[in-house]
């Protein structure tokens, strides 16, 4: 019941904040979501899609801030990864759940497929969020991360704000869908690692 009320604590803070600012509160939540702050973006572009259906914004308006705010968000995450590396983050990142699972998760993500997985990471659940610290732990060229973090929220943020205008009201309904698809993606994840780890293992052993 607690953690539910704390969710339902947090849609109703985003919500409101999007109908009374706009364009605005869409950037600067998504900012703070990819600078790992607990947010869900799901929640942010699918109302900012039910505000498009209502003509209260823009649909290029809401995807581009949606993007920027990811953009700017990653690179607060990158600079912390840069600046502080992992013992910065390992200290202060369970005060925003940036637990060590979610941060190895991500960073063998990193160490396995490269700059590449910045890209794609922003359409998964769980590693989307947190790609961008290991990413500024290894000092991925700034501009090189800009541009796969950008070309990565594109899709993302289109994709959620159009299924925000197309279900209007029932966006709510379609929140909670993606948030089971989620906890599916998440758990294939962690077999895919576990699956990694297993194959190296028996490599050296055999």
């Amino acid at each position: 019941m607690i953690s539910l009320s704390i969710t339902e604590s947090i849609v109703n803070w985003v919500t409101t904040n999007i109908a009374d600012y706009g364009a605005a509160a869409v950037f600067a939540l998504m900012a703070l979501e990819s600078a790992c702050i607990p947010i869900p973006s799901e929640v942010i572009q699918l109302f900012a899609g039910f505000e498009v259906s209502q003509n209260h914004m823009y649909f290029a308006v809401a995807v581009l801030a949606g993007v920027a705010g990811n953009v700017v968000g990653s690179w607060i995450a990158w600079g912390v990864g840069a600046r502080g590396g992992r013992p910065v983050i390992e200290r202060y990142g369970r005060f925003v759940h940036v637990t060590p699972k979610r941060l190895d998760l991500a960073q063998r993500w990193f160490d396995r497929y490269g700059n590449k997985v910045v890209f794609w990471s922003r359409m998964l659940p769980v590693v989307r969020t947190f790609i961008s610290l290991p990413a500024g732990i290894a000092r991925m060229p700034l501009g090189r991360f800009t541009l796969y973090t950008a070309a990565g929220a594109l899709p993302w943020c289109t994709a959620l704000t159009l299924a925000g205008v197309q279900v209007g009201k029932h966006w709510q309904e379609w929140h909670d869908r993606l948030r089971y698809l989620d906890y599916l993606v998440a758990a294939l994840l962690v077999a895919g690692v576990v699956a990694l780890w297993m194959r190296s293992r028996l490599t050296k052993t055999a």
